[in-house]
């Protein structure tokens, strides 16, 4: 398939063939909505820790006798059923969160979002993201002149330049990105993806 090439003006420049397989796959939903949540539990730290009856400091002793109250029987005061007692099923920071998802599944979830992101309008192919300078404004000037001034945009490279990615990082909705970092999260999260020609072919060799 052809993928349209803007240059830095934000004029339609050129076009580029692009693998079918990564840019016109069928959406696949189920598999993109379990990448996503796979990906954002790998991410989880366990750093929740919760006290379990037998960790709390109280007495052991009986709060009162068996029977001859009137009260419900009561073995120990940190019991989970009472006011500061320890958890039934404790946090603990030996959770695993992680799921598995094996790579043609991670690649066939990966190119389902690249090719509903070309339908949707959302993948814009650039020739080249360049600057100067390591200056925010530069950056600034050159996302408003493509056109996507208001917009969340990711900006994905083959290598990062240095003076892109020092500029961009005072920008609170533009991130940066080296095409093996892609990951299905940002794709999704961003309203436009703005991608080097370079990076395309970068792509395609990892996912294809």
């Amino acid at each position: 398939m052809e993928l349209k090439v803007i240059n830095t003006k934000g004029q339609a420049a050129a076009s580029i063939s692009a693998s079918d397989d990564l840019f016109g796959r069928e959406y696949n939903e189920a598999l993109v909505h379990q990448l996503v949540t796979a990906y954002q539990a790998n991410a989880r730290s366990a750093s929740s820790k919760q006290k379990g009856r037998s960790e709390i400091a109280k007495s052991t002793r009986k709060p009162w006798a068996q029977k001859g109250t009137g009260r419900a029987r009561s073995g120990m005061a940190s019991s989970p059923l009472w006011r500061g007692g320890g958890k039934i099923f404790p946090n603990s920071p030996d959770e695993n969160y992680t799921q598995k998802v094996n790579r043609k599944m991670y690649r066939a979830g990966l190119a389902s979002i690249f090719s509903q992101l070309v339908r949707e309008d959302r993948l814009v192919v650039v020739d080249d993201l360049k600057l100067e300078a390591p200056k925010t404004k530069l950056l600034a000037d050159k996302i408003k002149s493509l056109g996507f001034a208001d917009e969340r945009i990711l900006i994905i490279t083959d290598s990062v330049d240095e003076n892109l990615y020092l500029s961009a990082r005072n920008l609170p909705n533009v991130l940066v990105l080296e095409a093996h970092q892609a990951d299905p999260v940002s794709l999704v999260r961003f309203n436009k993806v703005l991608i080097t020609r370079n990076a395309v072919a970068k792509i395609e060799e990892v996912l294809v």
